[in-house]
């Protein structure tokens, strides 16, 4: 069997997500473990990783599927308008959450090239417009986004990291991502959860769920954002 994942069609994928999204709910025994990863030592209690929220413009950027550049450039937009306004960046506190078909985008490159993330996830890479093999937005080189009439534009994920902004990604939607395409390729679940667990971007918090993390940034006093 190859390593690498191929899907047999996206209508497809997507019913047997919803199907296993079902079982997924009712059998705990799936759940991902909130382990340490390969990058960075994530907070093991996650209500506790909103603490390092700081300033008094809090946003929560809610980001569902890959969308073109957005779910990266509109963090950026909020933290150059505002620093246009008098607000610097530690002013500013911002939450990016990453779930449902968004959730590639935490993990580094290799994973995105074995189980071909860009056709799981319907990802294109902004470069060629084809299913990406590479997550666009880790470590991009520079220049590989520019906004007319701005010129370029620091979205990499490492860059927003630098000004403060935070990232999470939903452990229920990599549980049942991870089963489907396990069982798909005629893979252990285990090792495929492994794998992704270990390729996750350093900094990035592994939380329950991305509508958990939604609430609690809200409680934080986030403002609701759409990065669609």
């Amino acid at each position: 069997m190859s390593d690498h994942y191929t899907p047999n069609g996206r209508r497809q994928f997507l019913g047997q997500i919803a199907a296993a999204g079902a079982g997924t709910l009712a059998l705990s025994g799936l759940t991902l473990p909130m382990a340490a990863h390969a990058g960075s030592q994530p907070e093991p209690d996650p209500d506790k990783w909103f603490n390092q929220l700081k300033g008094k413009h809090r946003v929560v950027f809610d980001c569902t599927r890959p969308h073109e550049t957005m779910p990266f450039a509109w963090p950026k937009v909020f933290l150059m308008t505002n620093a246009a306004t008098g607000s610097t960046e530690a002013d500013c506190g911002v939450v990016v959450v990453l779930r449902h078909a968004a959730i590639p985008y935490a993990f580094d490159h290799g994973v995105w090239e074995k189980y071909k993330f860009g056709e799981v996830f319907k990802a294109e890479d902004p470069k060629t417009g084809n299913p990406a093999i590479r997550n666009p937005f880790w470590k991009p080189a520079p220049g590989d986004f520019k906004v007319p009439g701005v010129g370029p534009v620091n979205i990499g994920i490492n860059e927003l990291q630098q000004s403060g902004v935070m990232f999470c990604v939903c452990n229920m939607a990599m549980t049942v991502y991870s089963n489907v395409v396990a069982g798909q390729a005629n893979l252990k679940v285990e090792d495929v959860q492994k794998d992704w667990m270990s390729a996750l971007l350093p900094g990035v918090q592994v939380v329950p769920s991305g509508v958990w993390a939604l609430g609690r940034a809200q409680e934080h006093g986030c403002s609701y954002i759409f990065a669609g």
